[in-house]
């Protein structure tokens, strides 16, 4: 067997799996969100609320950041293999 093969099939098998776990989580809080929306006490408006971001904003910005960094990170990565290729007599792609 290719190892190379074999490792890109464990990562979409661990990539299926992480987001049929995903799915049924959502599945579940959404679930509980729709049994407990009824008997949840009402809370005040916590004061200045309107000016923070919202969750989503908060979220989509954390993970743009988080692509960028793991993007420079790979670019670094190939850079390195680059770079040292002539030193150990393989070519930097693999």
């Amino acid at each position: 067997m290719d190892i190379s093969a074999a490792g890109r099939d464990l990562g979409d098998e661990i990539l299926n799996l992480i987001r049929a776990s995903a799915d049924t989580m959502v599945d579940a809080l959404q679930a509980w969100a729709s049994a407990v929306q009824y008997v949840t006490p009402s809370f005040a408006k916590v004061p200045y609320a309107d000016l923070l971001p919202k969750p989503g904003t908060l979220v989509n910005g954390v993970y743009d950041f988080a692509e960028q960094l793991l993007s420079a990170q790979h670019k670094f990565a190939n850079d390195v293999l680059e770079v040292t290729a002539p030193l150990t007599g393989q070519g930097a792609a693999g």
